[in-house]
């Protein structure tokens, strides 16, 4: 994950700042120069700005700070002199007493996701630590004021790879106060910096009003994010699926992952505040997820009764929830001393909340979870296999060269869309797939901001397939994401083992986009994009032989098949053969009524000789034959689903044996009709 960044702009941090040094002058970015192009597109900051470097914007907040201090001296008001005095003496810093989720306040802009996003960042030191690269190398050095050169830099995951954004150090203020992003120390510029630098990505500070706090997060680490619509689950109304969930995020959490949550809100409600005291249309981060112990000394050992809670951030820095263990409810007296001041308890409101997990549930109506992949082998955690494949829905008058089909409900042109084969060889395995577009907010000066709607289908299809699906016959579509005109969309899945098919697509045909694929399985998939039609004619075919037709069996199950142990069963297995090419399904363990749910599919150079389904049982020392049926794959055979009796091999293949197999085939003329 954690790769060389690569230039944003061809502007290189160490050859920039030697130069500075070199020539005894302050950087000025001509890239992301200080005019209302990098403030605005549309709307203008109310007031007129000034852009100041944090040392001489320190200059004036101290003399402000020193005349306020004269005026409460004057009123033999002394209290807070001493931190006058230490406001005036002490210069800029990136970082004051470390780095936290409590230094940020949201600016004008409506981009708390972006602060959300932020203060998740401030609890994961592997994480900032690389998108503040070389920090110390970065923070003032008041000892050496000669080697400061007013330029930093910050490294975003975008689309695949880690980009190196450089900024110089000229902020954008109204009356002297930072109007942005900034920190609740004044000489702290951490977050006012890397707002900036993610301005720049987006191609203007207005860029930044309106956004999602995970599209953030995965910008900041390159996780999976997953979008879950508590609104819709109902998590609350049932205590299985709450708890399930709980357990997720704490895992999530446990794991580095990063989560945030928000309520909706319709245009008119934005940033509405309820009467539990939480704010619609506004993004909250998740600074915790603990199950806490209750009662009281050694009891509450003995005890062992917890209660899941879960702790959030408002980006304001105020503005709690009031309701069931907000900071001063009766409920903190269930919990005892030790406890309470493990979880850092705090009655001052400072934006942080604690929440029981139902209400949270209960409240909030979206959540965005970001879970950091593990794919390294150098670990002991649970780690991932990831294939990550870059494709485009683009535009072909040729159907079988065009890539942009839309969704499944235009089924004619479905299937023109990019199709990517993975398998599955764990008998059961869990798979993550995310599909993300590139980022659009770079676009939205001139009104093309708005993400594509997009989404994907998976299919479990035949177990030797090697070229495209150009019809759905016998395939299952284990699972379609919802359409969504967000950047990302995951999904989670547990499947069996086989050959799967994702088809990525945009809700609509002949709309055009970039994007991203990463599917991760515990094991390699071999997930590749599939580009050909049909086998390809070599030089070789004319002695050879090329394929004249394409048949597809479906092989659904049997019945009645003859007991193989004392316990009255089977463990059947079936075989699918034709031209010296076969396909075995999974065995079924002691069954005499196996669902085989097996495909497979042939590209037949003789299709006059017969395609073979047999069925066999699993043995330790040697398989057993159970029957088999015969089929001619003729383009004039029935293509419903057939039941048919079960009979021998060879000479004796007119006899019957015990049970029948239910199928179907399809077999056509053309090579790309399936």
């Amino acid at each position: 994950m954690f790769s060389t960044a690569t230039s944003y702009k061809n502007q290189h941090y160490s050859e920039l700042k030697r130069k500075c040094l070199e020539d005894k002058e302050l950087f000025e970015d001509p890239e992301f120069p200080v005019t209302n192009a990098s403030l605005f597109y549309r709307k203008p900051p109310p007031g007129m700005v000034e852009w100041k470097r944090p040392r001489s914007f320190l200059k004036y907040t101290t003399s402000l700070h020193f005349l306020l201090c004269r005026k409460m001296i004057s009123n033999k008001r002394v209290v807070k002199l001493r931190s006058c005095i230490y406001m005036v003496s002490d210069g800029p810093h990136l970082f004051v007493e470390g780095i936290s989720s409590h230094d940020l306040n949201q600016g004008l802009l409506g981009n708390c996701w972006f602060v959300a996003a932020c203060s998740c960042l401030a609890l994961k030191p592997d994480l900032w630590q690389k998108v503040i690269p070389d920090w110390k190398e970065q923070e003032w050095d008041s000892k050496h004021p000669e080697n400061y050169a007013g330029i930093f830099h910050f490294q975003f995951w975008v689309f695949g790879e880690w980009v190196d954004v450089v900024v110089d150090d000229r902020l954008p203020t109204i009356n002297g106060e930072l109007i942005y992003c900034h920190s609740k120390v004044n000489n702290e510029f951490w977050s006012a910096l890397l707002e900036k630098a993610y301005a720049k990505l987006s191609g203007c500070y207005e860029s930044l009003d309106g956004g999602n706090t995970g599209d953030a997060v995965v910008d900041f680490s390159g996780a999976v994010a997953e979008a879950i619509n508590l609104e819709a689950e109902a998590f609350h109304k049932d205590q299985g699926r709450m708890d399930k969930l709980f357990e997720d995020l704490f895992n999530v959490y446990d794991r580095d992952g990063i989560i945030s949550c928000s309520i909706k809100a319709s245009p008119s409600e934005i940033e509405a505040r309820l009467a539990c005291g939480l704010v619609k249309g506004h993004a909250y981060s998740v600074t915790s997820v603990k199950k806490v112990r209750l009662g009281h000394g050694l009891m509450a050992y003995f005890q062992n009764e917890t209660i899941p809670l879960i702790r959030m951030r408002n980006p304001w820095g105020k503005i709690e929830w009031n309701g069931a263990w907000s900071d001063s409810s009766a409920e903190w007296k269930k919990v005892g001393s030790m406890e309470r001041n493990k979880l850092g308890i705090t009655v001052q409101d400072d934006g942080e909340f604690w929440m029981e997990f139902r209400d949270w549930c209960k409240y909030f109506t979206d959540a965005d979870v970001c879970r950091l992949i593990n794919t390294s082998l150098l670990t002991i955690d649970k780690t991932w296999n990831e294939v990550m494949i870059f494709g485009s829905w683009t535009k072909n008058a040729e159907p079988l060269r065009n890539r942009c089909g839309g969704c499944m409900n235009h089924k004619h042109t479905f299937l023109q869309n990019p199709q990517y084969l993975f398998e599955v060889t764990k008998e059961v395995d869990e798979v993550l797939i995310s599909l993300q577009q590139r980022d659009m907010k770079i676009h939205r000066r001139t009104g093309q901001g708005e993400n594509l709607t997009i989404g994907f289908a998976v299919f479990k299809v035949e177990l030797n397939r090697k070229y495209r699906m150009h019809d759905i016959i016998t395939q299952l579509n284990v699972q379609t994401t919802t359409y969504i005109n967000a950047r990302t969309v995951f999904m989670r899945a547990t499947l069996p083992k086989g050959r799967y098919i994702i088809i990525p697509s945009t809700f609509k045909p002949e709309i055009l986009g970039e994007f991203m694929l990463r599917v991760y399985t515990n094991v390699d998939s071999g997930c590749r994009e599939l580009t050909e039609h049909q086998p390809r004619m070599t030089c070789w075919s004319k002695l050879t032989g090329y394929p004249v037709a394409v048949s597809q069996i479906y092989v659904h199950g049997a019945e009645g098949l003859e007991n193989q142990d004392r316990t009255g069963g089977a463990d059947p297995y079936v075989i699918v053969s034709c031209e010296g090419s076969s396909v075995r399904s999974t065995v079924k363990a002691d069954t005499v009524k196996p669902v085989f749910d097996t495909r497979a599919i042939f590209y037949r150079k003789k299709p006059t000789k017969p395609i073979t389904v047999e069925v066999w049982n699993s043995n330790a020392v040697k398989d057993q034959f159970l029957g088999q049926v015969v089929l001619t794959g003729s383009v004039k055979d029935s293509t419903n689903p057939q039941r048919l009796q079960l009979r021998k091999r060879g000479r004796a293949m007119a006899d019957e044996m015990p049970g029948s197999i239910t199928l179907r085939i399809v077999t056509c003329t053309e090579l790309t009709d399936m």
